[in-house]
């Protein structure tokens, strides 16, 4: 992300130059998320430079990876571009950021719910932009508000093994894999199976990664066969600040995202999932402070030590009415074993 940052200017710059004289390649449109309740759908996509990306194999080696990886980062986000949002028979045309992202929200309806919707998006014709292909879908993820239960979940260090911790390691494993070679933490996908009740309940991801790591998420979370749904990534938002905070993103940004799911399903109780190498602990701590009640209960793994003033800081934290157990873990198999001891999930 440091590269990233650091470069924005140079490469919204380019792109603007590219689009001005016409020069910009094929361009596509990255579906990146679509869910909501009975009220409002919220949607979120990339406008950027179509290019040619090889289909992530546990047969590409560390160079063939390290290309891809380039190529990932090197693409040109495409800022200023009018795109056409279609959702539930509604139509909206959003203009793309600096960094090519465009947002909106659509009016819902209660008894829609149960029903299979998509979202259609289609580039405005304009001089300089070619659209690789006419429109783009995505499926609607929706939920009541009163749903029983729901996961929000970490991904590095979490799902993810990614040594977050050690910048070298987590560089190296980011640039030398791909979604196929990356691995999980052993037990992830049979937890979240149980968890969700194989697919009834719903999981949201929150990261503090940027949007250039969203395919290999995806791809991820598919190959290895764990529970899918929203993964709520990090928007550049370039200022001086977070440029010198570039290296594991800001992690107010996840205390967002949560707060938001809790607004938007008022009758949802969630389990929270993350680790102990960033701020995971405190930033749910936070969580239960504000909304008493709301969360089932709280895993994290261990992959860094902390030390008595981290713990006091966590007991001062839990110390309210209704305040679930905050479960420290070595192994998805010890949260498992919590879980069944506590008829979270079937023994």
């Amino acid at each position: 992300m440091i590269v990233r940052t650091l470069s924005f200017p140079f490469r919204y710059a380019f792109a603007k130059l590219k689009k001005a004289v016409g020069k910009l390649g094929e361009i596509k449109i990255e579906p990146l998320y679509a869910f909501g309740n009975e009220d409002r759908i919220y949607v979120k996509a990339r406008v950027l430079e179509a290019y040619k990306q090889s289909k992530p194999s546990a047969k590409k080696n560390s160079l063939q990876n390290i290309l891809a990886a380039l190529r990932r980062y090197a693409g040109s986000s495409v800022p200023d571009a009018k795109v056409e949002v279609f959702c539930l028979g509604q139509k909206k045309v959003v203009l793309s950021d600096d960094e090519g992202i465009i947002e909106c929200e659509f009016d819902a309806e209660t008894s829609m719910v149960k029903e299979k919707h998509r979202v259609g998006f289609s580039l405005v014709p304009e001089s300089g932009l070619i659209p690789e292909k006419r429109k783009s879908y995505l499926d609607v993820k929706q939920f009541a508000k009163d749903h029983p239960i729901g996961v929000i979940s970490d991904i590095d260090d979490t799902v993810l093994i990614s040594h977050a911790t050690d910048i070298g390691k987590k560089l190296w494993l980011s640039v030398s894999k791909n979604a196929y070679t990356r691995r999980p933490f052993p037990g992830v996908s049979e937890f979240y199976k149980e968890l969700t009740d194989h697919g009834k309940h719903p999981v949201f991801y929150v990261s503090s990664s940027d949007w250039n790591l969203f395919d290999l998420i995806k791809d991820f979370l598919k190959y290895r066969n764990i529970p899918l749904g929203p993964i709520l990534l990090q928007d550049l938002h370039l200022n001086l600040k977070n440029i010198w905070k570039s290296g594991g993103g800001d992690h107010l940004h996840k205390l967002e995202k949560i707060r938001m799911l809790l607004e938007l399903y008022p009758g949802m109780k969630f389990y929270l999932i993350g680790d102990s190498g960033q701020h995971d602990p405190e930033l749910y701590a936070q969580v239960i402070k504000e909304c008493p009640g709301r969360i089932k209960s709280v895993y994290i793994r261990k992959v860094k030590k902390y030390g008595g003033e981290r713990d006091q800081l966590l007991q001062e934290l839990l110390k309210y009415d209704q305040s679930p157990e905050m479960v420290f873990v070595k192994s998805t198999q010890e949260a498992m074993q919590h879980a069944k001891e506590h008829s979270f999930i079937s023994s």
